[in-house]
């Protein structure tokens, strides 16, 4: 479906360098990083709202590379929703028929079908101004769909909501996707939209691509230290490999499997620590004594570092076990997480 080969941009003082990537027909992809790692650039770089400097960009199999925006086949939605203010709901949504030669009664069945699916039939006779962020942001997905193009850009169009309305869109991107041919390729850099949206990616960092992979794997299988720290694998140190086991500044540290020749650094998910009061409780292979450094609040979830030498390791627990165990800073704990979830790269 779209085909970025050796594409390099150059916008002042910004760049994007060598991207290689490759989305198929029909696929929710999702393009991952921190701000200013150059995502939005590569989304306006497809839309061809932004010229490139070399390379090629293909969709379905066409080369597009220097075709204005309107000749791609391609639909855009912004964090903003960019809605035409003087306008109804039901004129922002058919808006781009009048340039596709849609006839009439095909564009009547396309806004029925649009406003069903995304629950916009009572506020067709509204302005923009008279809706909540999530109604415009659903609005703007009716608006870029309603034309059918190949290919749907996504440019964060949930980190501008409140979380109710978060949740709201984000179920009605993952219907959206279910019931149309439409490929989807959105940006973020929340990971937790992308495991809740997407079935493969990739993250971008410094305008170059860093891995790309089912999301799964990216979440618990970091090519890089940028990857991991992106992914939250809060427990990230350099190692050295002997004998199928890593050493941590002569902590031995037991893994599931050997690592690569060229492994360097072992990483460990905050929520795979278990904090216990008393080693007998655990019954795992990797347990070390430590003393709490830190308790910080998470919302639904606390964050307890434990200090073991010169070492700090990193839990995710519930309020629940924060009380029921009393943790609190110089309390001596152990902690304890199994060999397979010690990921080596």
């Amino acid at each position: 479906m779209i085909r970025i080969k050796n594409l390099n941009i150059h916008l002042l003082d910004f760049r994007l360098n060598n991207i290689d990537l490759e989305v198929e027909e029909n696929e929710f992809f999702m393009l991952m990083g921190p701000t200013g790692a150059g995502k939005t650039v590569l989304l306006e770089a497809i839309a061809g709202l932004i010229p490139v400097t070399t390379g090629e960009i293909f969709i379905q199999g066409r080369d597009v590379t220097r075709l204005p925006s309107e000749k791609r086949g391609v639909g855009i939605v912004y964090q903003d929703q960019s809605l035409f203010p003087h306008m109804s709901v039901l004129e922002n949504i058919t808006y781009g028929l009048r340039y596709h030669s849609v006839p009439n009664e095909d564009g009547e069945k396309r806004l029925h079908k649009l406003a069903e699916m995304l629950n916009l039939g009572h506020l067709l006779s509204r302005l923009p101004i008279n809706l909540s962020g999530g109604e415009k942001q659903r609005v703007a997905l009716a608006r870029a769909l309603i034309v059918r193009p190949h290919l749907l850009l996504l440019d964060e169009p949930l980190s501008a909501l409140d979380p109710g309305f978060r949740e709201d869109v984000r179920n009605a991107l993952k219907s959206l996707h279910r019931n149309s041919d439409t490929t989807f390729l959105m940006v973020t850099h929340d990971f937790g939209e992308a495991l809740a949206l997407a079935d493969r990616g990739a993250v971008i960092h410094r305008g170059a691509i860093d891995q790309i992979g089912a999301i799964h794997d990216i979440f618990h299988r970091p090519a890089s230290v940028a990857v991991a720290e992106f992914v939250g694998m809060k427990n990230l140190f350099e190692a050295s490999f002997q004998n199928g086991n890593a050493s941590i500044q002569g902590l031995q540290i037991l893994l599931s499997r050997p690592p690569g020749n060229h492994h360097r650094h072992v990483a460990i998910r905050p929520e795979d620590v278990v904090v216990s009061k008393d080693c007998f409780s655990l019954n795992l292979e990797n347990t070390f004594p430590g003393i709490v450094s830190a308790v910080i609040g998470h919302g639904f979830t606390y964050e307890v570092k434990v200090k073991r030498a010169d070492l700090i390791f990193k839990a995710l627990v519930t309020k629940k076990s924060l009380v029921e165990l009393g943790l609190r800073e110089g309390l001596e704990v152990f902690i304890s997480f199994e060999p397979a979830s010690v990921h080596t790269f």
